[in-house]
């Protein structure tokens, strides 16, 4: 019987703070699945459980998954593969968004996303700052971009 074959998967949290994880092949899907719907991730790694708050997730990353099957694709068809990667990156640049960042702190900066958020994590004091649906989209230097702020109370819901 094949040892079942284990990955490390590396988040960053809203507040900027990094994790890292090992977990299975099937863990991973099911992380992955609780990321996209947005439900609480429970599991059980080696003797203890493990629970994270896909919320709370700004990115992650799993390390190694599909190495083995990535050069096998590129020995076969190179340029099939790098074709394959340059339209992923193009569609994950399409999805990207702006946020404007207005911290009680005093930090004031363009930030990117891989998808709108309603909360994000100062990256100058890692306060929670949450998104002003009210007040929607901002003109920047950089285009337009969803503002988020802790300055004053915003509505949530």
């Amino acid at each position: 019987m094949k040892p079942i074959q284990h990955y490390t998967m590396t988040y960053t949290l809203n507040s900027g703070i990094k994790g890292t994880v090992n977990l299975s092949s099937k863990q991973i899907q099911d992380w992955i699945e609780s990321y996209r719907v947005g439900s609480k991730y429970v599991t059980t790694v080696g003797k203890e459980h493990f629970g994270l708050n896909p919320e709370l997730v700004a990115d992650f990353k799993v390390h190694n998954e599909f190495s083995e099957q990535r050069e096998h694709v590129a020995v076969i068809k190179p340029t099939a593969a790098s074709k394959a990667n340059e339209q992923l990156a193009d569609a994950y640049s399409q999805r990207k968004v702006l946020i404007q960042v207005e911290c009680k702190c005093g930090a004031s900066y363009i930030e990117e996303s891989p998808y709108k958020r309603n909360k994000w994590g100062c990256k100058e004091c890692g306060e929670i700052v949450f998104m002003d649906n009210k007040k929607g989209m901002v003109d920047t230097e950089k285009g337009k971009a969803w503002y988020m702020t802790n300055r004053y109370f915003v509505e949530r819901g």
